[in-house]
């Protein structure tokens, strides 16, 4: 029989292994945050799964699921939340808002404010805030207040917040979370645009939201008032766009003409690499940019490239598309950049394509190239365009360096 000695030493064992394999991936920038993981126990947030799953870093575990089996809240992977607690920059002594409890998170939070600080953590479902109620309890973070809220509304009556972090999915950002920053407040939120998300930290510069800090993410897409489903647009069997914009219209009988045309290859001579700073810069490029979604069997039949399989921009003309792919090429550095476009205005398409992948790999081939505005509007006043990506509530603007 296992005994608690036993567990208690297993899984102090399996966390220092994670945070040696975290420190080897680079994602600590501060030893305050690699602490915190060091020292908050995870498998009593993770109950019910082996010890090797809840210290596996890279490993998200669902809460919760509904009917059909999609998840409805998970206790996201050590090393995002590292990754976002690294952008907040949290300090002793601050308050801190976070969106969406799963109990863990807000116990990395308290180890980083200390006892002076204050945190808060909401969450739209009430069985979700009694487990991690439950959960802090067990580990010893009485300290954490669990609030049952649906967060578009922020957490007015603990606000002002020098920090609001969101572990779910938003698709835009609540006027509310902005008026409850603090003066030194800052917003760390996985936004979702034109099918990616990235969690951006975003600070106050007297007018707009703006950030020079975002990051590779996955989220559980918030519920309540915020919730916002994008719009699958089924092509043929096998095919779909997934849209921001609800009203595009897209001539969906020539597109599935297209995809089982001849395709046309076009390779831009420019290096492939980085693919998430290269999908950034390729889905805020244009309004005309959307995600298309294709099968692995139609990869199979060599119909689509295997891009496809896990979403891909696509750059959409009438009954013509284009999206990227790659081959390797050593003089390009490992791989090249190139189109696959079809339909009857294929090589139009490839070429507004390929000179997107040109410009990048010339212009803005590194790390932290971007610099995204959140520009707050009236509801439904802001208009997609070059660079703008229209939000219910604004728009963020992103340009390159």
């Amino acid at each position: 029989m296992t005994t608690v000695r036993e567990t208690d030493d297993t899984a102090a064992s399996l966390r220092a292994a994670m945070v040696s394999e975290l420190h080897e991936m680079g994602v600590f920038q501060s030893e305050a945050v690699a602490k915190a993981v060091a020292t908050v126990p995870r498998h009593l947030f993770a109950t019910g799964e082996p010890l090797e799953a809840a210290y596996a870093a890279d490993k998200a575990l669902v809460i919760k699921r509904d009917r059909q089996g999609q998840a409805l809240s998970s206790l996201s992977a050590t090393h995002i939340q590292a990754v976002m607690l690294e952008q907040a920059e949290i300090e002793p002594g601050m308050r801190v808002l976070e969106v969406g409890s799963g109990g863990y998170n807000a116990a990395l939070i308290a180890e980083l404010v200390g006892e002076a600080g204050t945190v808060v953590t909401a969450d739209i479902d009430a069985e979700i805030v009694k487990r991690a109620r439950a959960c802090l309890d067990a580990a010893g973070y009485d300290r954490v207040q669990v609030v049952l809220a649906d967060a578009e509304g922020g957490v007015p009556e603990h606000a002002p917040f020098d920090r609001i972090i969101v572990t779910a999915g938003a698709w835009d950002i609540p006027s509310a979370w902005r008026e409850q920053m603090s003066a030194r407040g800052r917003i760390v939120v996985p936004l979702r645009m034109r099918g990616i998300t990235r969690s951006f930290a975003f600070d106050h510069d007297g007018k707009d939201l703006v950030s020079d800090s975002y990051r590779l993410c996955g989220f559980v897409p918030m519920q309540g008032s915020g919730a916002y489903t994008e719009r699958l647009l089924p092509v043929t069997d096998g095919v779909a766009l997934q849209l921001d914009d609800q009203r595009q219209e897209f001539d969906t009988k020539a597109l599935a003409d297209a995809v089982h045309a001849p395709r046309l290859e076009v390779w831009s001579g420019a290096a492939f690499d980085m693919p998430d700073e290269l999908e950034l810069f390729l889905a805020t490029s244009t309004p005309q940019m959307v995600m298309l979604h294709g099968s692995k069997d139609l990869v199979d039949q060599g119909v689509l490239a295997p891009s496809v399989t896990r979403g891909v921009p696509a750059l959409v003309a009438g009954g013509s598309f284009a999206y990227r792919t790659k081959r390797p090429n050593e003089e390009t550095g490992g791989f090249e950049s190139g189109v696959f476009a079809h339909g009857p205005d294929a090589e139009t398409v490839a070429a507004r394509y390929a000179e997107l992948l040109r410009r990048w790999a010339a212009d803005h081939r590194r790390r932290g190239a971007a610099r995204i505005r959140y520009v707050p509007m009236p509801e439904g006043a802001a208009e997609p365009s070059a660079k703008v990506v229209a939000k219910r509530l604004g728009a963020v603007e992103v340009s390159w360096s």
